[in-house]
């Protein structure tokens, strides 16, 4: 018998407040174009490559933002990441940790990581 369930992960949801500021600050963050519309007033899909990221104001609560990260944004170059992080005012909660990931925040207080892969 074949499993109907495939070992892949579609896409992350990740409870945001104000869904066009969100929009801004993660498009901004990935240095992609905040084009494409938000869907259903609350939804708004980034453009990602691989696991897909669906940005969702209408399960936003402070009880539901990530307390702990769910995933992580690969890069080749941690110290370059973190200094840009730091520079564009991002609040970065981690040093660099083992010299292969840090922890920062979104502005709704998700906290999400950044790993060199």
């Amino acid at each position: 018998m074949n499993n109907p369930i495939l070992n892949q992960i579609g896409t992350v949801f990740i409870p945001v407040k104000d869904i066009e500021k969100a929009r801004d600050w993660y498009c901004s963050l990935l240095g992609i174009e905040a084009a494409g519309e938000i869907q259903f007033g609350h939804l708004y899909v980034i453009p990602m490559e691989g696991t897909g990221i669906v940005l969702d104001s209408k399960i936003y609560s402070e009880n539901h933002v990530f307390h702990t990260p769910v995933f992580h944004f690969n890069t080749s170059n941690i110290e370059e990441a973190f200094t840009f992080l730091k520079n564009k005012g991002v609040n970065v909660v981690t040093e660099i940790q083992h010299g292969h990931y840090f922890n920062f925040k979104d502005p709704d207080g998700n906290l999400l990581m950044i790993c060199k892969c």
